[in-house]
């Protein structure tokens, strides 16, 4: 009887074990939206980091969460003339949660490296901000510079939303437990206000009563380049039609985490050494 007991404990802790990764990313994030000129490329990139962990439900799939933390920046000077013209610039932190699946495409089991596709849902947290003219850091949100809150249709965004994880990646084995591999990861997001820039100018002088004197000269930078005054109300700001969104280019590594917590339960030896005396 006693046998039994240790048998069955065995089971949940080697499989629990066997199917346990944690798992890491470092590369970098680039931004897609109304302040880059090509949609896809690497400039302006940002430096972006993950934790997190992965359970195999399956031979080729596996659920996956990780949490990451990086940020995003772009700037009209790099851009087309029009957009030079237009001076506007931004960056962002960025703080984001996913879960998804993961399928591997080969078994592990039998090949020592496997393409991979991934898909999930997450949340990001972000907070646009400007350097000034005087060097000074500009939150842009709060100076609804194309007056969210201020005019009627125009609604403030929010800083923590939702988006949609898709990755590829290819995956080689190091040995049973250690594995590298590259990741590309688009995120798909659902708002323009990733730049603090999606529509219209608003008019000048509502938004100088609403929020003051630095949300008119942020709303339009383009007299600091010589490109002329403020544009009048309506004029083009930016794109609503394209949401924003960006992309993730990483390097992964994920060790399988094998519990022995069975055996001192069983009375075996440990695979973990003792200290020296």
């Amino acid at each position: 009887m006693k046998n039994l007991r240790f048998f069955l404990l065995f089971i949940p802790f080697t499989a629990f074990g066997q199917n346990f990764h944690f798992s890491a990313k470092l590369g970098v994030a680039t931004y897609n939206g109304d302040l880059k000129a090509k949609s896809v490329s690497l400039a302006q990139s940002r430096f972006m980091g993950s934790i997190g962990a992965r359970y195999d439900l399956t031979e080729n799939l596996a659920a996956r969460s990780y949490i990451s933390l990086g940020g995003l920046k772009a700037d009209d000077k790099k851009g087309t003339a029009s957009m030079q013209e237009r001076n506007l610039n931004f960056k962002t932190g960025l703080l984001e949660w996913e879960a998804g699946l993961h399928y591997s495409i080969l078994n592990l089991n039998y090949h020592w490296w496997t393409p991979y596709v991934s898909a999930g849902i997450g949340l990001f947290h972000f907070n646009p901000h400007t350097i000034d003219e005087n060097g000074d850091k500009v939150k842009l949100k709060p100076l609804s510079t194309e007056g969210q809150g201020v005019v009627a249709g125009v609604k403030p965004y929010k800083l923590t939303q939702f988006y949609v994880p898709l990755s590829v990646g290819v995956e080689r084995m190091l040995n049973e437990d250690m594995r590298v591999g590259l990741e590309l990861g688009y995120r798909k997001t659902f708002t323009d206000y990733l730049d603090d820039v999606s529509g219209l100018y608003v008019d000048q002088n509502v938004l100088l009563a609403a929020k003051g004197q630095r949300a008119v000269d942020l709303a339009y930078r383009g007299d600091e380049v010589g490109a002329g005054p403020y544009p009048g109300a309506g004029a083009v700001r930016g794109n609503s039609d394209n949401k924003d969104a960006y992309v993730y280019v990483g390097l992964t590594f994920t060790y399988r985490f094998y519990f022995d917590k069975y055996k001192q339960i069983a009375g075996l030896p440990s695979s973990r050494k003792g200290k020296k005396k």
